[in-house]
């Protein structure tokens, strides 16, 4: 579902940072989580069944809906039904990882790597569509869907379908979370490397960018160079927890900069996260459009609370920004389990979903973002 929300904090006085914003549901489209696309017509055969490998033994199942889905965020006791069953034919549309506006009430969304995990994801396609959106209607339309690939061999490591010749993109090759449109290009944030990825506007990649702290190439788990030790006792080291890479990205108005934010802290080889006086922060690095490089110039995102992670990143203006920062937990108080966990309520519901008007400068690089105020999501009348 996308809501429409109407909030007078957009254009207010910059207040301090835990000032929260009456907000007001102005209407709400839904997509029905059981919508697919088939796969095109010139992809191998295997793509047209996708979600074969979600069991937790990873073993190919190719009967389709003959496994219940439950939600991954419900107890493991007690797993909570979604109403579908894996595997599915064709590929799904939702859920949506990145939006951004196209103005017209036209919007592009990205279809999150698939399942979960690069382990599960080898059969689920990399798209983004083209939507429309009627908030007084209610109503939401496809009006176009693109599959990423790359028929120019610019991805640098070997994909899922390395040996076809379209070499479509699968959520075995990366997780794309963000999305922005440039002059001539399309870009992504992805989790796996974590990368930049640019593209064409018809989802060809035309470069992939590793990623750079301080100088210096940070990786996650997920990162191709990242291997298993040959022997027990060796060590992994990486820099980026999995699932924590380029969750939110923005662009600067005149598109020459983005702003790609890390969902986590980054860690360092002896497990400390980063932080200020005791506060959890994400890291947004910028990115110049034009000579293609990271500048070095980074912002601090501090978290209202350790553990919190961040959705979506845009920006309103030259220095302000929405940021959409959450829990990991679901469902509502009033459907909360009374003593132990069961299928059918929810034994750790949301406590935290607000969206953050930040503001930040190239004069306030190497510092915290600052918090203006937020809207709390669930706390909106309607």
């Amino acid at each position: 579902a996308v809501l429409l929300v109407g909030t007078s904090f957009l254009a207010g006085a910059a207040l301090a940072q835990d000032t929260v914003y009456p907000a007001k549901v102005e209407g709400q489209v839904v997509l029905p989580a059981g919508t697919f696309v088939p796969a095109p017509s010139d992809a191998p055969a295997d793509l047209n069944v996708s979600g074969k490998f979600t069991s937790a033994d990873r073993v190919r199942n190719d009967s389709v809906g003959s496994v219940p889905a439950t939600s991954v965020l419900s107890n493991a006791q007690a797993p909570r039904p979604t109403g579908l069953s894996l595997p599915f034919q064709g590929q799904p549309v939702q859920g949506f990882s990145g939006i951004v506006s196209l103005g017209g009430g036209e919007f592009l969304v990205v279809t999150d790597n698939g399942f979960g995990s690069k382990a599960n994801s080898a059969d689920a396609m990399l798209m983004f569509h083209r939507v429309s959106m009627d908030f007084k209607t209610g109503t939401i339309t496809r009006k176009e869907t693109v599959f990423l690939s790359d028929p120019a061999k610019k991805v640098m490591f070997p994909i899922a379908f390395e040996g076809t010749p379209r070499r479509y993109l699968t959520g075995a090759d990366f997780d794309l979370e963000s999305v922005q449109v440039g002059q001539d290009s399309l870009w992504f944030g992805d989790e796996f490397g974590p990368y930049l990825i640019e593209t064409s506007m018809n989802g060809e990649v035309k470069r992939v960018y590793e990623t750079k702290v301080d100088g210096k190439l940070v990786r996650s788990p997920d990162h191709p160079t990242v291997t298993t030790p040959g022997a027990p006792t060796g060590k992994v080291a990486f820099e980026v927890p999995r699932s924590k890479g380029f969750e939110g990205m923005a662009m600067s108005p005149d598109k020459t900069k983005l702003y790609a934010m890390l969902e986590g802290p980054l860690v360092s080889a002896d497990g400390t996260k980063e932080a200020d006086a005791g506060v959890d922060y994400l890291r947004v690095l910028e990115f110049d459009i034009p000579s293609r490089q990271w500048t070095g110039k980074f912002w601090k995102y501090p978290l209202a609370a350790a553990g919190n992670a961040i959705g979506d990143f845009n920006m309103i203006d030259a220095t302000s920004a929405l940021v959409i920062e959450r829990d990991s937990l679901e469902g509502t108080k009033s459907a909360a389990c009374a003593g132990k966990a069961e299928p059918t309520c929810f034994d750790k519901p949301a406590q935290f979903k607000r969206i953050y008007k930040v503001e930040f400068s190239p004069e306030t690089a190497g510092q915290a973002m600052r918090k203006v105020g937020s809207i709390d999501l669930m706390a909106m009348k309607d």
